[in-house]
C-alpha cells in the first residue's frame, strides 16, 4: 500500500485518476491535511516538521510501503523525516526536476503560492548538482491562480497558469511547481516542455512500494 500526504483533497481524484491509468492494482491511502499548508505558509516548512512525522509515523502503522508527499511546499521536510519512518518517503516533484534538469539549463518555475518557489528551487538546484549541469532559474507567481483554486475553481487556476505558461520566453523548460497546476500542462500553446509532477512523482513511488 502506497500512502499520499496531501495538503489539500483536490488532489485525491487527481492520484486516483493516475493509478487507475498507469497502476492498476496499486493500494492507495490517502491522508489530507490542509493546515500542514496553511502553517507552512504563515511560519515556514520547518515548522511543520513534527506533525509531518506524525503523519509518517501513522502511515507506516496502518500498513504503508510507501509514503509521496504530494506537497511541494513542505515535499523537503517529508523527504527529511524519511530518514527515520522506516520505509520510503518521496516528494512528488522530485523527478519532475530531475526532468527538467535533463531537458535544458533555462528553467522557469511557476507556482502560485511564493511558499513552493524556495523548496522548488533549492530542488531543482539539488538535482542539478547531482546530474552536474548548470542552470540558470527564472520564477514566477501566477495572480490570482491559487486563490481561484482554493476557491475550488481549477478551471480558472489552470487557465491562469496556462496563459502564464505561454507568455515565457527564453526558456528551455518550464516547471509547474504544484501539483495543483498540473490541469493547466494540457492546455498551453507554447512550444516550450511543460513539466509537472503528479504523475511522474506516483510512478516513482508506485517503483518504491515495488521494492525498485
Amino acid at each position: 500500500m502506497l500512502a499520499l500526504l496531501h495538503t489539500s483533497p483536490a488532489h485525491v481524484p487527481v492520484f486516483d485518476a493516475l493509478r487507475d491509468e498507469d497502476h492498476q492494482g496499486l493500494g492507495l491511502r490517502h491522508l489530507v491535511d490542509e493546515e500542514l499548508l496553511a502553517r507552512a505558509r504563515r511560519e515556514g516548512p520547518e515548522a511543520v516538521a513534527g506533525e509531518v512525522r506524525a503523519v509518517l509515523e501513522r502511515a507506516v502503522a496502518e500498513g504503508a510501503r510507501a509514503v509521496l508527499c504530494t506537497c511541494s511546499t513542505i515535499g523537503g521536510i517529508a523527504e527529511a523525516a524519511g530518514a527515520e519512518a522506516g520505509v520510503p518517503v518521496l516528494r512528488a516533484d522530485r523527478p519532475m526536476a530531475a526532468a527538467a534538469v535533463a531537458t535544458g539549463s533555462r528553467i522557469v518555475v511557476l507556482a502560485t503560492v511564493e511558499s513552493t518557489v524556495g523548496p522548488t528551487v533549492s530542488l531543482i538546484e539539488e538535482e542539478a548538482c547531482r546530474a552536474g549541469r548548470p542552470v540558470r532559474l527564472r520564477t514566477r507567481l501566477v495572480d490570482g491562480a491559487w486563490e481561484s483554486f482554493a476557491a475550488g475553481d481549477g478551471g480558472r487556476c489552470a487557465y491562469l497558469v496556462a496563459v502564464a505558461a505561454d507568455a515565457v520566453t527564453d526558456a528551455d523548460v518550464i516547471v509547474l511547481a504544484q501539483g495543483s497546476m498540473a490541469p493547466a500542462q494540457h492546455l498551453t500553446t507554447t512550444a516550450v516542455p511543460v513539466l509537472s509532477s503528479p504523475r511522474a512523482g506516483l510512478a516513482a513511488a508506485a517503483a518504491a512500494v515495488r521494492g525498485e
